[in-house]
């Protein structure tokens, strides 16, 4: 069984990477922004609650995430596993999350951690364009359109989003550490973190990760 979680600054290949290595294993990747639009356009009860606070551009709390995540990993499909993305970001949901797996019978086999370099990081989202009509996400050099500025799906205007540039990117990124260095030292306490280097194309860091992870499950075994 594989329960998962996956970390790594803005811009390291988080989303994707999961994504890749979930359809490897065969379960499903978790990503709580994900779920709160779940629950949004569906109206759900939560969802209702979770939209005030969207709307508001203010950050949805603790106990209603935690509420939304639990729901999820109640369902059948991550008994055998789940790789989960975006949460925890502080040590408060990292016990929660504990808290919540207990009662499930479940537990985090493992944390990946992905390690990319700030210029990297900074020369990938600098050079990522997104459109503004469908939201298509592009790399000027690793994923470029078939015409500058232009979307190939819809044809819309390709646009640099202000959280994008280079300044905006740094200061993301000192965020990022300072909030993520005590739930990963929780991580790292309990012996559960993988340190991955995420630089490479999406189909080197996936291949880091499953050797990583095979090699963890071999040892195990012995």
């Amino acid at each position: 069984m594989k329960h998962l979680i996956i970390f790594g600054p803005p811009g390291s290949g988080k989303g994707t990477v999961s994504e890749e290595v979930g359809r490897v294993y065969g379960i499903p990747h978790i990503s709580t922004g994900d779920l709160l639009r779940e629950h949004v356009s569906k109206k759900t009860t939560l969802g209702m609650k979770a939209k005030k606070y969207m709307d508001r551009g203010e950050l949805v709390p603790d106990e209603l995430v935690n509420e939304i995540l639990e729901d999820a990993l109640s369902r059948e499909e991550c008994r055998r596993g789940f790789i989960l993305d975006g949460y925890p970001r502080t040590v408060a949901q990292a016990e929660e999350l504990e808290r919540i797996l207990s009662k499930l019978g479940l537990h985090i086999d493992w944390v990946i951690n992905l390690n990319v370099s700030e210029d990297e990081i900074v020369k990938r989202l600098s050079t990522r364009r997104v459109c503004k009509v469908c939201g298509a996400v592009y790399n000027l050099v690793t994923n470029p359109p078939k015409a500058e500025g232009v979307c190939d799906r819809c044809g819309g205007a390709l646009i640099l989003r202000e959280d994008d540039k280079p300044e905006v990117v740094r200061t993301r990124l000192q965020t990022y550490v300072k909030m993520s260095a005590p739930v990963l030292n929780y991580y790292v306490a309990k012996n559960k973190v993988l340190d991955i280097d995420g630089s490479g194309d999406v189909a080197t860091v996936r291949a880091r990760v499953l050797r990583a992870l095979e090699e963890k499950s071999v040892a195990k075994q012995h």
